[in-house]
């Protein structure tokens, strides 16, 4: 099975397209929010979150149920799809929607091998993996710019080690994040 969660109007073909709202007419209705979801186990080979991540779980406990319910029903090895807003572009500040920013960082602290190492080396970041018994693996980042950055950087006015510099500091120079994790049971 193949879910495209909170697909609002954007359907993907092959996929089990839920969301909470009758009116983007998804295939199966489903708050994302109440739990346990209504899925079984172990039965999803990938999961779409396209600009979901950051409308969802408002309060730090619903967003790790949140984390463990994607685990809990993904099959082992499955791919996770995750698209959000970079906190830093306006896209994310303008929506009164957005409860969480969601960067790659995050998602390391959801891998037991990252937590074990962390623990060997005497790091005090926060075993999530280890405390919600799941395990994601960082598969690839993608940072993608906004277009007025692409576009300075195909005739040449800026290098990509210039723009990755300004990311790092300034607004409005990454317009998304997409993430792949994949699933390690």
């Amino acid at each position: 099975m193949r879910l495209n969660l909170g697909c609002g109007n954007t359907h993907i073909d092959g996929f089990l397209n839920v969301d909470k709202e009758a009116s983007c007419r998804p295939d199966k209705i489903q708050d994302l929010e109440n739990f346990p979801w209504d899925f079984k186990g172990d039965s999803v080979d990938h999961i779409v979150l396209n600009h979901v991540l950051e409308h969802l779980g408002k309060t730090t406990e619903a967003y790790l149920t949140i984390m463990q319910e994607l685990y809990r029903i993904c099959k082992p090895d499955a791919i996770i799809d995750v698209r959000v807003p970079h906190p830093r572009h306006d896209d994310f500040l303008t929506d009164p929607t957005h409860v969480r920013p969601i960067l790659p960082g995050q998602f390391h602290m959801y891998s037991k091998r990252n937590n074990k190492k962390w623990r060997e080396q005497g790091i005090a970041n926060t075993p999530l993996g280890d405390y919600l018994n799941i395990d994601f693996e960082v598969a690839d980042v993608t940072w993608v710019p906004d277009d007025k950055w692409i576009q300075r950087l195909k005739v040449g006015e800026i290098t990509s080690s210039d723009l990755a510099d300004k990311a790092e500091h300034e607004f409005n120079i990454i317009k998304e994040v997409k993430i792949q994790l994949t699933v390690i049971k």
